[in-house]
């Protein structure tokens, strides 16, 4: 909270809003600004109080700047002291399109979806037996599935919209399964295919800078899990017509994986024409910079 003065000074601030100099309205809205997210609340009682339109807009305008700011400094944050907890990255990009996300609900539906996996592993099984048992799980009993629509929604890409609707994109699909298995101690890492997202199973959990040599088999979250093998890339790659690479079969790191997301959902909202989505967008893809 700010002290008396301050506060004083950012409520004097804000019933400037509607000044008709645009440099000095520049200036006060600079003033605003630095307050950071301290002047959130008085922008949003501004906004439920005041029927000028002119103070409207410009309260909207500056309540956007501000929760940029704080997203892409979230993001930031995440890539420099967190980026192992892939969960947190995807329900940080998530509040692009759901700013109201429920965290702590992600979080439980998430714990009871490990529940119900793990009751059903143990020490014995096989790394592939392992993967059965979370496809059966994942795509048997709860139903998780591609989405089939050519033209995806922006609210495809984000974790309580996959959780709800139980579908979703490769990449989606894909995050959802790495968090899983990776609370379960299964080494499951993504894969940044061209146009496709994958996943790999490793030979441990300990492995620093894995090797194709380190990979087990493959997985494709968006078929019901389906395995497969080097040989299936080598052939889908051909028919794409590309130059191998090595990113192509070995895993990724969580930070790509997220950028990716941004990157896919900013092609969805490309789609839509929503230009403050695609700005907001380019802010947070500013951080893996």
């Amino acid at each position: 909270m700010l002290p008396q003065t301050q506060n004083t000074t950012l409520t004097a601030l804000i019933n400037l809003l509607d000044e008709p100099d645009e440099k000095a309205f520049g200036l006060i809205q600079d003033q605003i600004l630095r307050r950071g997210m301290d002047a959130m609340e008085p922008l949003e009682h501004c906004l439920e109080n005041s029927f000028n339109i002119i103070v409207h807009d410009r309260a909207r305008s500056i309540i956007r700047k501000l929760n940029q700011e704080k997203h892409y400094n979230d993001v930031l944050n995440w890539i420099q002291t967190a980026s192992s907890d892939l969960l947190t990255g995807f329900m940080l990009v998530s509040k692009v399109p759901s700013p109201s996300l429920d965290e702590n609900e992600i979080i439980y539906r998430i714990e009871q979806l490990k529940i119900d996996i793990w009751i059903e592993l143990h020490e014995n099984l096989t790394a592939l037996e392992n993967i059965q048992v979370m496809n059966h799980i994942l795509f048997e009993i709860h139903h998780f599935g591609g989405d089939k629509t050519s033209a995806k929604s922006p609210v495809t890409y984000c974790a309580d919209a996959l959780l709800e609707t139980r579908k979703g994109s490769p990449l989606t699909l894909g995050i959802l399964f790495i968090i899983l298995a990776q609370k379960l101690g299964l080494p499951v890492y993504g894969v940044n295919l061209p146009q496709h997202f994958i996943l790999a199973y490793l030979s441990g959990n300990d492995i620093e800078d894995p090797a194709e040599d380190d990979v087990l088999f493959y997985i494709n979250p968006v078929n019901n899990g389906a395995v497969f093998t080097r040989r299936e890339i080598e052939l889908y790659i051909g028919q794409m017509k590309i130059r191998p690479e090595r990113s192509f079969f070995t895993p990724c790191t969580n930070t790509d994986i997220i950028r990716r997301l941004i990157n896919e959902l900013k092609y969805s909202y490309n789609q839509t024409g929503e230009s403050d989505m695609i700005e907001d967008l380019d802010s947070l893809l500013t951080a893996f910079e």
